[in-house]
């Protein structure tokens, strides 16, 4: 039985080795990854975002025409009371998931009441 543990710990204790060189493999990877982005990831900051705030650079982003997709929603659940969120994806040309996060806006703002599957317009 000796023999067995001992197997197990050798086991175990190569599989932290190879763990350890993988995770500084990972760390290189993603520190050249950054290099390649131009800009380095400091402490304190999420993986992902970048040295620069968004509010000062970028292009200048368009408003879309015919309103936000929050207003085209609320405009269809007002048009047609009892609507599902998969009819509004169609009409809005979306897709569903997307409108259920549109939806549930809508709903904590207190502009549409949730039936079930339906959503309905609160009146004002």
């Amino acid at each position: 039985m000796a023999d067995g543990s001992k197997v197990l710990d050798q086991a175990r204790s190569l599989i932290e080795e190879r763990l350890k060189e993988l995770d500084d493999e990972r760390k290189r990877l993603e520190r050249a990854l950054a290099d390649l982005k131009g800009t380095r990831r400091g402490p304190g900051r999420p993986r992902g975002s970048s040295a620069s705030s968004a509010s000062g650079s970028g292009r200048k982003r368009r408003r879309r025409r015919g309103g936000t997709r929050s207003d085209q929603a609320l405009k269809q659940v007002q048009e047609n009371p009892g609507i599902r969120a998969s009819e509004i994806a169609s009409k809005l040309n979306i897709k569903p998931n997307y409108v259920y996060r549109v939806m549930s806006d809508l709903e904590k703002d207190g502009k549409v009441s949730k039936q079930g599957r339906e959503y309905h317009p609160v009146a004002s």
